[in-house]
């Protein structure tokens, strides 16, 4: 299969570039795969797809305020640093700008000074390890210093950070949104659970690999980028028992997807587990404990596009895509959402 398979025609006006101003007022797209039946709500309404008995996983990944903006000294001009991965010893696996002369050895400087780093290493595709310097507690300087790092089709200011968070982000760790999981309200929570839905948690740190395109022209040649992941007992404990009853695992967004397809058994029994995954799903993929799937619009060739097209098959999602252009949905991490069942 090939990444052209995946390509739709997406209108430059239709990537949202803000939040819209109330979470759950953006627009819901049904799916049912097995038919290829769509239809038009809004994000408030997916109380009524959901049945007693269900269970909803949500991934409570936190981003961090992971681009800094400083300057290479002594008197360099300035330079921008993305933190991506946390190797230990203040050390983070970082992208940075301008990567040629920012080589090993490289004095940098943020905040005035409150943060000051060095670049120790260079890694083969071209990321950087760099250490950093400074009084206190690190998260607490990233809070000042720290901005989003919002993805790259996004070209406005966020003016409210809370917006590229959900409303119950819990670990800090990820390097962009689980952005699914934009669109939930705790009064919209609440009606969920009381509708005898039960709500479960799983942490994956997302990475900014979600942004890369796939460049192969074969799917099958694409190197998927590792993402760390926690599924507690707890939340085992409720998949298996919602599913041994009959309900739905109903998975939010493609991060909470991949964490328990990653840990699940071939007869869909999952275990609590913990580490890092490269699960890679495209057409073809069996799953075996997502029952049911909520997400956003995906990019075009993107692994995240494959992933929603092995749930419901390739045709109907792009029919349903092409569905969404002409309706004008909102696409992308502040777009609108889908549900697929």
């Amino acid at each position: 299969m090939k990444t052209s398979d995946f390509y739709y025609d997406l209108p430059q006006e239709l990537i949202a570039q803000t939040p819209i101003e109330r979470r759950d007022a953006s627009r819901l797209m049904t799916l049912d795969r097995s038919t290829g039946e769509t239809g038009h709500h809004h994000f408030y309404d997916l109380p009524e797809f959901l049945r007693p008995g269900d269970c909803l996983i949500l991934n409570d990944s936190r981003v961090l305020p992971a681009r800094l903006l400083g300057q290479r000294l002594p008197g360099g001009g300035s330079c921008e640093v993305l933190l991506l991965t946390d190797r230990g010893a203040d050390t983070w696996e970082c992208l940075v700008r301008p990567g040629r002369k920012m080589r090993t050895g490289a004095q940098l400087s943020f905040g005035d000074g409150q943060l000051t780093a060095e670049v120790t290493g260079e890694l083969e595709d071209g990321n950087r390890l760099v250490r950093f310097r400074y009084q206190g507690i690190f998260l607490e300087v990233l809070e000042r210093l720290g901005r989003m790092p919002l993805p790259p089709y996004i070209k406005a200011e966020l003016q409210d950070r809370e917006r590229y968070q959900t409303v119950y982000s819990r670990y800090n760790g990820s390097a962009a949104a689980p952005t699914a999981g934009l669109h939930f309200t705790q009064e919209l929570l609440e009606t969920i659970q009381k509708k005898g839905v039960e709500i479960g948690y799983v942490t994956l740190h997302v990475g900014l690999g979600t942004f890369r395109p796939v460049k192969e022209e074969n799917i099958t040649d694409h190197a998927m980028h590792s993402e760390y992941c926690i599924l507690s007992q707890e939340t085992a404990d409720l998949i298996n028992r919602t599913r041994a009853a009959g309900g739905r695992c109903v998975c939010v967004g493609t991060t909470s997807c991949r964490t328990l397809e990653s840990w699940a058994g071939e007869d869909g029994h999952i275990e609590a587990r913990s580490g890092w995954t490269d699960i890679y799903i495209y057409p073809g993929y069996r799953f075996k404990v997502t029952d049911a799937l909520v997400t956003n619009f995906h990019l075009p060739e993107s692994t995240l596009i494959m992933l929603v097209s092995a749930f419901a098959g390739r045709e109907r999602v792009l029919a349903a895509y092409q569905e969404a252009v002409r309706e004008r949905y909102r696409f992308f991490s502040f777009g609108d959402a889908m549900f697929l069942y």
